[in-house]
């Protein structure tokens, strides 16, 4: 059953019909560029960057993570000078993405993207990055999906779950026809504040709010799907 009306009134659905996925660390893994990025940026600010930091820096906003870094630096700047600092680290990391190929995909992505596309599913892309489109052209993956919903066209950080119910809304589908594939803590909350199922990609000690866990896309069939 599908349903353009935002506030999804509908009785819990049986089946999912839609899928929602982030893109960094579930598709494609742009972690390490966004390191690169961030840690050039600190060190001309003086001080340093760890990979540990940058863990926790997933799923959040470029906005909100300048801010995370500058008071690990025990750095302040006028609103101003974030603006242009955080243009600064987004053009390094736009100049490295540019340069990706098919085969920095995740393994399996492909496989299971086209499994569910050839079963009927819906997909949507939901991330908060504002470079997705770029990546998703250099990584060829664009054409699996129906929609895309990227930073550019949501106001509000996961764990606000903003990004999914817009790509819901987009898809025609209720939340609760829909699943989130995630492999952020506050991805999967989102999911889950926006009523939606969640996959977690990676570890089930962290993703405890999941609803599956799996270590990467290359673990999943149409069967899994079926069964939530």
């Amino acid at each position: 059953m599908q349903d353009n009306n935002p506030a999804f009134n509908l009785p819990p659905s049986t089946s999912i019909k839609a899928c929602l996925f982030d893109l960094d660390g579930v598709l494609v893994d742009t972690a390490v560029y966004h390191y690169k990025a961030w840690k050039r940026l600190a060190n001309t600010m003086g001080f340093d960057f760890t990979e540990e930091q940058n863990e926790q820096l997933k799923g959040v906003s470029r906005v909100e993570s300048l801010n995370k870094i500058l008071a690990w630096g025990g750095v302040q700047k006028t609103d101003l000078e974030k603006e242009e600092l955080a243009a600064l680290k987004n053009g390094w990391y736009v100049d490295m993405i540019t340069k990706m190929t098919p085969a920095e995909v995740l393994p399996g992505t492909v496989d299971f993207l086209t499994a569910i596309h050839k079963a009927g599913y819906k997909l949507a892309l939901g991330s908060a990055s504002k470079n997705s489109g770029i990546i998703l052209d250099k990584t060829n993956l664009a054409h699996f999906f129906d929609e895309i919903v990227d930073g550019n066209m949501v106001t509000k950080s996961k764990p606000d779950p903003e990004v999914f119910l817009k790509g819901a809304q987009l898809l025609g589908f209720a939340p609760n026809e829909c699943v989130v594939f995630e492999d952020a803590v506050a991805g999967v909350e989102a999911a889950k504040r926006g009523g939606m199922k969640a996959i977690g990609i990676g570890e089930k000690s962290v993703l405890i709010q999941a609803d599956l866990v799996v270590s990467g896309l290359d673990k999943l069939t149409v069967k899994d799907l079926e069964e939530l």
